[in-house]
């Protein structure tokens, strides 16, 4: 079985918390954090912009991550949330066993 961290940011804390929330209930994810805030700056509509925001990490198994990516996107408040995943190549025997009973 493979596993991911999804990484996702938001704008505040509590969007962070209804979206690990409904990850959680649904049993789509074994763990999440949310961390910040933290300033990002970015180019939207041809601009440079800057803002406060949240960092979720997100671990699961690899086989949800479009139910997980669909999740997040009903639930962002962004046009453009973003989402990114990565397999996790390396793990500790412990942590794998307890992501994979979630």
């Amino acid at each position: 079985m493979k596993f991911i961290q999804i990484f996702t940011t938001v704008p505040d804390k509590e969007t962070g918390k209804k979206i690990v929330k409904n990850l959680l209930v649904e049993r789509l994810v074994s763990c999440c954090q949310i961390i910040g805030p933290f300033e990002s700056q970015y180019w939207w509509e041809g601009k440079i912009e800057k803002g406060n925001e949240y960092l979720i990490f997100i671990k699961a198994k690899k086989q949800n991550y479009k139910k997980i990516e669909k999740k997040i996107k009903e639930i962002h408040p962004y046009q453009v949330p973003e989402i990114i995943s990565f397999e996790i190549s390396q793990i500790s025997k412990e942590y794998k066993e307890y992501l994979s009973r979630q």
